[in-house]
């Protein structure tokens, strides 16, 4: 009796530590970041595997020869110069000894200045030298790092079933990224994501409720379908090609309908609501700020219609600290995001060929998180499910059928 009740009181006390730590992340201790037990985790097995850096620039020649970026303004080349110094120089320095890889050479492309779209195939060594990442680089290496300012997870997604490669995609990477994020043990990031999905999976619909500041209330309905939800779990085991989007941690969905309103916060400030049918956002709306904003996505909006299609509904799984990047940002638990353009890369319908131009053929994700859109709150997020509605989000926090669910 005695040990059924220390038993019991053990199992409170951990409750009451995952609580503390899922309601304030910034008490999470996070182990040193280790470049070896990323990858070793991520792509199990290494042995025997040519990895090679991807990396982006509006002019990849001049930077990417003699690694001349690295001689620039300390606040210029963030993530490129990140590359270098946490992924790059530890390969030279042992790390692929440790894992038994080799190759370790870092290449540069020309950026999209667009999120997932399809980049040109011009690729430039360190050397200076113009190569084609399909000729010279795809089929060449068994596992590509793609460490960007844009990310290029559909087109590489898209690349790796014609190539047979592994990659990861570690866009927008900085300091608070590589010191939690990316320092995590992956193998209990992919079993977390895999007990929240179980827990969503099959879902009928889901309704957003968002609270404005002056009290209105908007919702939007997504219709699910049933489907299966997938996992965003950073894992590449074996050898079948795949690409993870690091960090990860995220359950989503492909929604097959949609409707009803919703803010967006755009990146001048600008609040607009947002009207959905069918799917699509048909017109933004003016809450506060610049009116011209709104014209512009209105007018984006009927000039190429797939531009408002919504792509995606994802909700994250991790307790990380916001990073002020979105890769990371929209993986912590308690925030939820939509998507509109490309789903390919998801199993959606939606691919670049059905855009006007190729530079709208873009995947770009709307977050909604405390930080990033302090003026309105997700006030309640349901999901309805064989005729049961289940809350899973509460006033960015998640419910308690989702912390149940990640207890199991």
């Amino acid at each position: 009796m005695l040990s059924e009740c220390r038993e019991k009181q053990d199992e409170i006390t951990r409750d009451y530590l995952c609580d503390e730590v899922m309601m304030n992340p910034e008490k999470r201790k996070f182990p040193k970041f280790d470049v070896a037990r990323l990858l070793g985790t991520v792509f199990e097995p290494t042995a025997g595997c040519r990895v090679c850096i991807l990396t982006d620039f509006d002019e990849p020649q001049k930077w990417m020869k003699n690694f001349s970026f690295l001689e620039t303004d300390e606040m210029k080349f963030e993530v490129q110069k990140n590359a270098v110094k946490h992924f790059y120089e530890p390969f030279k320095n042992g790390v692929m000894d440790k894992l038994g890889m080799n190759g370790g050479e870092m290449f540069a492309y020309y950026s999209t200045n667009g999120s997932n779209l399809d980049m040109k195939d011009d690729v430039f060594d360190s050397e200076g030298n113009h190569l084609s990442l399909d000729k010279d680089i795809y089929p060449n290496y068994d596992i590509i790092l793609c460490i960007t300012d844009w990310s290029a997870t559909a087109p590489l997604t898209a690349k790796c079933k014609e190539f047979g490669f592994r990659g990861a995609t570690m866009h927008g990477m900085n300091d608070i990224i590589l010191n939690s994020g990316l320092a995590v043990d992956y193998n209990e990031v992919a079993a977390d994501a895999e007990k929240m999905r179980v827990a969503m999976t099959n879902a009928d619909s889901i309704e957003v409720d968002f609270t404005l500041e002056d009290g209105r209330v908007l919702t939007a309905w997504l219709g699910l379908d049933g489907q299966d939800a997938q996992k965003s779990q950073g894992l590449c085991k074996g050898m079948e090609p795949d690409v993870a989007n690091l960090p990860a941690g995220e359950v989503y969905f492909v929604p097959t309908d949609a409707r009803g309103e919703f803010p967006m916060k755009y990146e001048d400030g600008t609040l607009g609501l947002l009207t959905v049918t069918d799917r699509s956002i048909v017109k933004s709306s003016l809450i506060e700020g610049n009116q011209d904003t709104i014209d512009a996505h209105n007018t984006r909006l009927a000039n190429d219609a797939m531009t408002g299609t919504i792509g995606e509904l994802g909700f994250g799984t991790q307790v990380l600290p916001v990073s002020f990047s979105d890769i990371q940002d929209e993986k912590v638990i308690g925030t939820c995001h939509l998507a509109t353009g490309r789903d390919d890369h998801l199993g959606g319908d939606i691919i670049p060929e059905m855009f006007k131009v190729h530079e709208n053929s873009t995947h770009d994700d709307i977050l909604f998180a405390p930080h990033k859109t302090p003026n309105f709150n997700v006030s309640e997020v349901r999901m309805n499910k064989g005729g049961k509605t289940e809350v899973i989000i509460e006033n960015f926090r998640p419910s308690e059928f989702v912390k149940k669910a990640l207890r199991l």
